[in-house]
């Protein structure tokens, strides 16, 4: 048997010398590329089991280009949550996927690492369509995406109601590889015939029960019409009501089903209630934002007009606050929405609009001013605190026509909302 040289790295030194130096460079960048990037601090706040709970893969294992990881790094993300991990590499397989996953857990990592894995930015055509059901969730989602791909030559592009479409229009005459989009708008681009998806492969829906109600009836039947026969369908939802059931019976072939919903709530949300009078409410407020060490507080409201006003009082008590709602203008939304993810304000007052999604990192106290009739809605609201397995608290303002609904939900749910502790007058109460 013929002997080889190797040296102590394992590289044969009888290979051609051409072969030998590029199989050395090579060797060189796989092993310096990391500490070349530009990583965020280190996170070193307690998580729980929601997004600790893995097998212990790490990104490289999925076998995705370099520039792809380069941005996944430096986006912070170190290692793929439980929802991550389970959904990367089927979805890279081309399979159909039916995931169902609690509220802030990385759904959006989920999908979008193997959505732009699998776009081939040579290709001058959109190949990914990811549909999600309110304007700020499609901003936040195509910041995510376009920071992920920002090593990469893929064009994305966010597109929602509310915005001027002759400005759509220009940008999608340009390259574009991945829309994200409000079910409306795109299908308006699509009959105007502007948006070309025959190429188009991959579908995502995000908070597909949302998508699936009566708020959007028919309109994803519309848009899957227009798509390739050979394509892929990636289905993301906490909450799985027959709408979906009958969706994926209709379109998905054969999906592989993602499960990781053994309870409703996440683990790191303390849930709290406090018996009051309508009239006591503001005041209940007033003792809560000086007993708790807030970061950041959203405050739900069943209405808007009541969002404005509640705002309005909580800003005539001292308080910095921000408010939103879907009756706004949508450029007002939006800076709302950029200047609270940015941490120019702690309070933000919502309505429904804020519950889907939206992901803001530095929340951790969430109160329900008004307490929601749907158990479905009560959970998207409180997975606004404790994001990615951080810790935080919802408190929640009961009056006496709210007790039913309370002991409902806390039925349907199968959680426990304690009722509230009585606060030392000295003492802060740690939202986190």
């Amino acid at each position: 048997m013929l002997a080889t040289n190797h040296n102590n790295s394992g590289i044969n030194l009888n290979m051609p010398s051409k072969q030998l130096n590029r199989i050395s460079f090579e060797g060189i960048d796989d092993a310096g590329w990391k500490a070349k990037l530009k990583l965020p601090p280190q996170d070193h706040r307690i998580k729980t089991s929601d997004v600790t709970s893995t097998k212990g893969n790490d990104f490289e294992e999925f076998c995705l280009k370099r520039e792809l990881l380069m941005g996944i790094f430096e986006k912070g993300w170190e290692k793929p949550s439980p929802i991550q991990e389970a959904s990367i590499p089927i979805a890279l397989s081309g399979k159909d996927i039916l995931a169902r996953a609690k509220n802030g857990t990385g759904k959006t990592g989920a999908y979008s690492i193997p959505v732009l894995e699998q776009v081939d930015p040579k290709l001058d055509v959109i190949q990914a369509l990811v549909i999600v059901p309110t304007r700020e969730l499609a901003l936040q989602t195509s910041q995510i995406c376009i920071e992920l791909a920002k090593h990469l030559d893929i064009r994305v592009m966010v597109t929602t109601g509310g915005t001027n479409l002759k400005d759509d229009i220009l940008r999608i005459y340009q390259r574009v590889h991945v829309i994200i989009a409000t079910p409306g708008r795109i299908l308006d681009l699509l009959d105007k015939s502007i948006a070309k998806v025959d190429h188009c492969r991959i579908l995502v829906l995000d908070e597909a029960d949302k998508l699936l109600s009566q708020d959007f009836k028919g309109m994803l039947d519309h848009i899957i019409s227009r798509l390739p026969s050979e394509r892929q369908i990636l289905l993301y939802s906490a909450t799985f009501p027959l709408t979906v059931k009958q969706f994926m019976d209709k379109h998905l072939r054969s999906p592989y089903e993602i499960n990781l919903m053994e309870e409703l709530t996440l683990k790191g949300v303390t849930q709290y209630y406090a018996f009051v009078q309508e009239k006591q409410k503001v005041h209940c407020l007033n003792t809560l934002f000086s007993k708790l060490q807030i970061n950041q507080s959203i405050i739900f409201c069943n209405s808007t007009q009541r969002v404005e006003l509640l705002a309005k009082k909580i800003t005539d008590l001292g308080y910095c606050c921000y408010y939103i709602h879907a009756k706004m203008a949508q450029a007002h939304r939006n800076r709302v929405f950029h200047d609270f993810r940015k941490g120019s304000c702690r309070n933000l007052v919502c309505s429904d609009l804020f519950t889907r999604g939206i992901d803001v990192q530095a929340v951790n106290v969430v109160i329900n001013f008004d307490f929601p009739k749907m158990a479905e809605t009560y959970l998207h609201r409180i997975g606004r605190s404790g994001r990615f397995g951080h810790l935080g608290i919802a408190i929640n303002l009961i009056t006496y026509d709210d007790r039913f609904a309370l002991h409902r939900i806390e039925q349907e749910l199968g959680t426990e909302i304690k009722p509230i502790p009585k606060i030392d007058r000295n003492k802060q109460v740690r939202g986190t």
